[in-house]
């Protein structure tokens, strides 16, 4: 979806967005109006015309821009609650690292998101890499061998020409009301993408002419497990095949369960206690035609698509299956809606 720059108001609420979320990109002096229009132009959604033959084996990134060669190891990132490094491949290619539960369904997720005109992070899944020049990790050194060798990694590759400049907040957008803002929320409830706090969403500017603002979900990893918050429940097929996803139809809306409050684990983590709730809305209220419609995008995928987005994951072939059914299950449910 993009905004028109001529339209009074489409500026102003640009001007808005980018004053709010990117405001780290302006320069000191700078008009903020100027600022924001260089931020670019908000872009969430684009029409996948070529849906059915999208590769979600390879997803966004494509087979040529797969990891390849050797990599060294650069720094460790220390931020959020999952291990992460950066590396850097032969031809100079820059990656970021993640380790741990996450990286799994991370991948799958991405490729779903790309699939149905969404912009997703151009992440690859490596069972085994060896990093060289590889140190005593702060974090995840269980998933590191002797010798170098990393286990269960998903790959994040630094796109040339792209900047991350913010992150953007699930209630205040450019997009706010659209049919591509709910059909957004629709998707992270039938993935059972739980973790929707602000900090995961990000704004990263391209280098095109005009620019681009592209408002990207870039952390996917707490998918495919549990509705809510608990210990370890992402990528597991037990786990997604129990939960409760949908939670009734009134009137012309729908409500899902995704996000939902935590579980009485976390009672006894008074921040996630207390983020949690403040959540809830972003799986209600959604008006059943948005919900359709998502639903009539993801119909258009092949089961053979939605093994591959999985196999990229890593998963073994019972799980693949498993996961694929499950899913046609849900996109079939949003359909009859």
């Amino acid at each position: 979806m993009h905004m028109d720059l001529r339209s009074r108001s489409n500026r102003a609420k640009l001007l808005a967005i980018a004053t709010l979320l990117v405001a780290s990109a302006a320069t000191p002096g700078k008009h903020p109006e100027i600022a924001a229009v260089e931020a670019g132009i908000p872009v969430l959604w684009r029409d996948p015309v070529d849906l059915e033959r999208r590769d979600l084996y390879f997803g966004p990134g494509g087979k040529a821009s797969q990891p390849r060669g050797n990599f060294r190891f650069v720094e460790e990132d220390k931020t959020g609650s999952t291990p992460k490094f950066e590396v850097v491949s032969d031809d100079g290619t820059k990656w970021k690292a993640k380790l741990g539960v996450e990286a799994r369904p991370e991948t799958v997720a991405s490729r779903l998101l790309w699939s149905v005109g969404y912009f997703a992070n151009e992440d690859y899944f490596m069972p085994e890499l060896r990093v060289q020049d590889m140190p005593q990790l702060h974090r995840g050194s269980k998933y590191v061998g002797p010798d170098g060798m990393v286990h269960g990694v998903r790959l994040k590759r630094h796109i040339k020409g792209e900047e991350k400049i913010g992150i953007w907040s699930w209630r205040n957008n450019p997009f706010s009301g659209t049919r591509e803002w709910y059909g957004l929320r629709v998707l992270m409830a039938v993935i059972n993408n739980w973790d929707l706090k602000d900090e995961n969403n990000s704004v990263y500017r391209t280098r095109t002419s005009p620019p681009e603002a592209h408002y990207v979900v870039s952390d996917l990893g707490a998918s495919f497990g549990t509705t809510g918050l608990k210990p370890g429940a992402k990528g597991d097929l037990d786990d997604y095949r129990r939960s409760k996803w949908f939670r009734g139809v009134s009137g012309d809306y729908v409500d899902f369960n995704v996000p939902s409050m935590p579980g009485f684990g976390y009672l006894l983590s008074p921040a996630e206690a207390k983020r949690r709730p403040g959540l809830t809305w972003i799986g209600h209220r959604i008006p059943i035609t948005h919900a359709r419609w998502m639903g009539s995008l993801l119909a258009r995928l092949s089961s053979a698509q939605i093994r591959d987005a999985f196999r990229a994951g890593g998963y073994s072939p019972s799980e693949v299956e498993g996961f694929t059914r499950l899913l046609q299950d849900r996109i079939r449910e949003l359909c009859d809606l």
